[in-house]
């Protein structure tokens, strides 16, 4: 029978039905039930975008909810996955479900196969060596802030090359051979329209000043929700901002400001450099505590679960709906959990009141500063008109020296 647009529920539940028998017949993909499993999948996807109105979840989302549900951990997961490595791979993102892991976690976790099915959402991009033409502008730019020793009127087409070539090269970035931040994957929360050109000028600009510190080797084994939590402590004190970036110094992750380019909406980002050290660049592209405590901890989060090897960049415009991305979820959620609990923001007086002096009481109950629970309720609200005198407006790019 031939596939086409489902057109009826009962076609629905009938493709519904095929795509459960081709999956425990575990087809291989380039076989012609493989191939009509892939189709019937995608018409199945097209129908529920366009019937249904709520948001359904991505098949990771399902996976972890479900744990959530049950009181699974990952190694729980080992029996339908396949290993303890998978099994982190998947959660993060970085590897798609095959047929046999979807089979299993349907019939033994009861997750619906039109979840399971989805194609992920690709969110990352690579730069090739047909990509650069880098704009004059952007050049001129670099040039101005000191990023790269010239002049903005010696910039021409023919030579913008070499004005790259001259800023790559203390990272190890000129070619040949192709430069070390073009082999790498960028997972881009970001806007359509953001200028990659930008993005990859900012994270080079990055890693040449992270190149200039000396931490000690990272090990992710110490960090945890806890270390998330001690982070987020040091928000009550005037100087914090300086202090996380020492506490963190200690435990091998570089934290670096540096002012957005042109053409892009950027918070922070973090990767690793070539000694498998993570680097947090933050922009302060907001000045405002509460800004800069939940970009920390965001990039915090994807650097103890998602940064899992060197080819990985994530870029963060906070602003911009996740979308269906786990991992951006995920690190949005345990960055407010580190600073308030779900157990105490749902009870607290801030949440149900939204008075100044319930945020100023349950900021001190937690040691936090104000500014986080006042930017917490700004966001959820929508309005950010209120508590404009609790958020910390100008108190942080002082105390890292810049404009």
């Amino acid at each position: 029978m031939a596939i086409t647009l489902i057109k009826t529920e009962d076609q629905y539940k009938s493709y519904l039905e095929e795509v459960e028998k081709l999956i425990v017949a575990d087809p291989t993909t380039d076989s012609p039930e493989g191939e009509r499993l892939s189709l019937l999948s995608l018409a199945i996807q097209d129908y529920e975008k366009n019937r249904f109105f709520f948001q359904k979840p991505s098949p990771i989302e399902a996976v972890r909810f479900r744990m959530d549900e049950q009181g699974l951990k990952q190694i729980d997961l080992i029996p339908y996955i396949g290993s303890k490595s998978k099994v982190s791979e998947i959660l993060a993102g970085k590897r798609s479900l095959t047929i046999p892991m979807i089979r299993a976690l349907n019939k033994y976790l009861g997750i619906p196969l039109s979840v399971l099915i989805q194609e992920p959402e690709e969110t990352s991009f690579q730069f090739s060596v047909s990509d650069l033409e880098w704009p004059k502008l952007l050049v001129s730019e670099m040039i101005k802030r000191n990023w790269i020793n010239g002049k903005t009127g010696e910039v021409k087409k023919s030579n913008l090359k070499k004005f790259i070539a001259a800023f790559l090269e203390p990272i190890g970035g000129s070619p040949p051979p192709q430069p070390i931040m073009w082999k790498r994957s960028f997972h881009n929360r970001t806007e359509e329209n953001t200028d990659r050109y930008s993005l990859l000028a900012w994270s080079a600009r990055i890693m040449f000043l992270a190149k200039q510190l000396e931490v000690p080797r990272y090990d992710n084994r110490r960090i945890s929700k806890d270390f998330f939590r001690e982070v987020a402590k040091l928000s009550q004190f005037k100087q914090g901002p300086l202090l996380a970036r020492e506490m963190l110094g200690r435990y091998g992750i570089k934290l670096i400001v540096e002012k957005h380019l042109p053409k892009t909406k950027l918070d922070g980002g973090c990767f690793m450099d070539l000694e498998g050290n993570p680097i947090i660049g933050l922009t302060l592209r907001y000045d405002r505590l509460d800004n800069f405590w939940h970009t920390l901890l965001h990039e915090l989060v994807h650097v103890h679960k998602h940064l899992g090897n060197k080819e990985d960049v994530y870029l963060d415009d906070l602003e911009h709906d996740a979308k269906s991305d786990p991992r951006e979820k995920e690190a949005d959620k345990l960055a407010r959990e580190a600073f308030v609990p779900r157990s105490i923001w749902k009870r607290s007086d801030a949440f149900v009141l939204q008075t100044q002096t319930a945020i100023l009481d349950l900021a001190k109950q937690l040691n936090i500063h104000p500014a986080i629970i006042a930017g917490r309720i700004r966001y959820d609200c929508g309005n950010y008109s209120r508590f404009t005198d609790l958020i910390g407006q100008g108190e942080v790019r002082k105390l890292f020296g810049v404009n």
